[in-house]
């Protein structure tokens, strides 16, 4: 894949997120991108086309990654830099209205489910990635796994599009 590169440092960043900010928009995500910090236009440009409100879903998100061929946690930083936020997430854990997450604790009874989550556990956290991996081998929803996960207190991260 070819693609173009561009820029955004210092003062350019720091008047991004001022102009961002001064929309109203509470948190600055680009805070979080240290460095040179570089935006795919072919990103940004599919993140502006598909973002409401300045909101992206998190399977929007995944979406435009698989369209571009482009790795989800580039389109997350896209969406941070923009200080657009990431909404409705895929294991229920951020973006929802009222409450940020949706998902409930849910005790199951699998032994060969728990087992499966608690091998794939990195430094006592079941990695977003992780989730979706035993989601789709259980053959059970996305939020079935957060919800199940919550239920043993493990904490699901990190997030595939740096949401958390």
């Amino acid at each position: 894949m070819n693609a173009y590169k561009i820029s955004i440092t210092g003062p350019e960043l720091a008047g991004l997120v001022r102009e961002k900010m001064s929309l109203g928009q509470g948190n600055s995500f680009a805070k979080k991108h240290k460095g040179n910090i570089k935006l795919d236009p072919s990103i940004k440009e599919a993140v502006l086309k598909r973002s409401k409100e300045e909101k992206l879903p998190c399977a929007v998100a995944f979406e435009i990654a698989k369209e571009l061929d482009v790795e989800a946690a580039e389109v997350g930083k896209t969406v941070d830099l923009l200080n657009f936020r990431l909404v409705k997430c895929q294991l229920g854990l951020f973006g929802y209205l009222p409450e940020k997450k949706i998902i409930q604790p849910q005790n199951t009874e699998n032994q060969d489910l728990k087992n499966a989550i608690s091998n794939a556990l990195v430094d006592g956290r079941l990695p977003c990635k992780n989730a979706w991996d035993i989601a789709f081998e259980f053959k059970i929803r996305k939020m079935t796994i957060s919800s199940i996960v919550e239920a043993m207190k493990i904490k699901i991260k990190p997030c595939q599009i740096g949401a958390f």
